[in-house]
């Protein structure tokens, strides 16, 4: 038989699959003369490749600049040398409820429709799927699948918002991203091609309903309470204190560490955040400049999170070279010379794969990870706390 026929009958009886292509439709906006497109995460993740169209028919490949999941946002850059039109970002921080405000994008596929309504709401924030997002804008403005990643203009036209995500349980709520969060996003990824991970230089202790007696705190204030300000840090520059109660980040209460950490996923170095604490009796403001977590915090996040001192290993992971008596990895058992492959499904190629795995483990519980011991493979959820 033919080699077709021996492909056909292969595929027949072996149960194979013949290849699929999807296609995903969002929205985007060029925002400089260097043709870079801003769009919604989501638009793009896990495209081989992204082509755009523009309003005048024309269409060019373009590639994937860097992607921020914990924002919703990624940079294209359009693969051509010709002029491209574009609209420069205005700014979000004037925005008021019930400013009219306009829509643009493909729902559906109906390419170049726009809509119009107000903003409804500032500061939203909201739980999808893993992940929890801040400060967004609500609007009426019709949004549907397609939307995502256009651009939400004001009366004037000018480009204040990226249009993200619509409420699947009602009609009429859509939600933007502020353009003034998009820049700072934008920015990074053009710098770097990823949001390099921040830190304050704090630690936690849960308040638990004992320790807030012993402080005499009131009814109603509760948070993580900071125990460890590192002296050289961005939280001790900006006056936090051993023993503050963080009430507040950026107007969203922080009931426990976890939600802490979450809401530092968004920020970029450079971001001023401002606190909210519970200190000697009254409530105030604190403002921290969160910078880039440097080198050194990396075997440092290594010793107090999992208990252990790390080394890359040139076969690939990270071997133990140092078991800490009695932190979390020396309680499962763990040895010297176990090599760390991946951390919560992250593989550990480089140091800057350790650096973001450890990050992410900031304010958990738990954490799964893949270690090779004597040549084999083992699954192992290890307790953090």
């Amino acid at each position: 038989p033919s080699s077709n026929a021996l492909e056909f009958y292969r595929r027949f009886f072996e149960g194979g699959k013949l290849p699929q292509t999807r296609q995903n439709l969002g929205s985007g906006v060029i925002i400089d003369s260097q043709r870079h497109v801003l769009t919604n995460e989501h638009v793009i993740s896990r495209a081989d490749r992204i082509w755009v169209s523009l309003r005048d028919g024309r269409e060019f490949e373009a590639h994937l600049i860097g992607a921020d999941p914990n924002n919703d946002l990624a940079v294209l850059r359009i693969d051509t040398e010709a002029e491209l039109p574009w609209v420069a970002p205005g700014t979000s921080a004037d925005l008021m409820i019930g400013e009219p405000v306009i829509a643009i994008g493909n729902p559906f596929g109906l390419s170049n429709t726009v809509t119009t309504g107000v903003i409804s709401a500032l500061n939203r924030s909201l739980n999808i799927g893993q992940r929890v997002y801040h400060n967004f804008l609500q609007t009426d403005a019709s949004i549907n699948p397609g939307n995502s990643g256009g651009p939400l203009l004001n009366a004037e036209g000018s480009l204040i918002a990226v249009n993200s995500v619509i409420n699947t349980q009602a009609d009429g709520i859509g939600f933007a991203i502020p353009i003034d969060v998009a820049k700072r996003i934008a920015s990074e990824l053009i710098e770097h091609g990823e949001i390099l991970p921040v830190w304050l230089g704090l630690e936690f202790q849960e308040l638990d309903p004992a320790l807030q007696e012993v402080m005499d705190l009131p009814d109603g204030v509760f948070g993580p309470l900071v125990n460890t300000v590192d002296p050289k840090g961005p939280a001790a520059l900006g006056g936090l204190r051993r023993g503050d109660v963080v009430l507040e980040m950026d107007g969203h209460p922080i009931p426990r560490a976890g939600e802490f950490f979450k809401h530092l996923k968004t920020v970029v170095a450079g971001q001023e955040i401002v606190l909210e604490v519970w200190r000697n009796g009254s409530r105030i403001g604190v403002n921290i400049l969160a910078d880039e977590i440097p080198t050194e915090q990396i075997d440092n996040l290594a010793k107090k999170l999992l208990g252990v001192r790390m080394e890359p290993d040139p076969r690939g992971g990270f071997v133990i070279a140092q078991v800490v008596r009695g932190g979390p990895a020396a309680r499962r058992g763990f040895e010297r010379s176990d090599i760390l492959l991946a951390i919560n499904g992250r593989a550990l190629r480089n140091r800057n794969d350790l650096r973001r795995a450890l990050v992410d483990l900031r304010g958990r519980k738990a954490a799964y990870l893949v270690v090779l011991r004597d040549g084999r493979r083992y699954p192992v959820t290890l307790d953090l706390l």
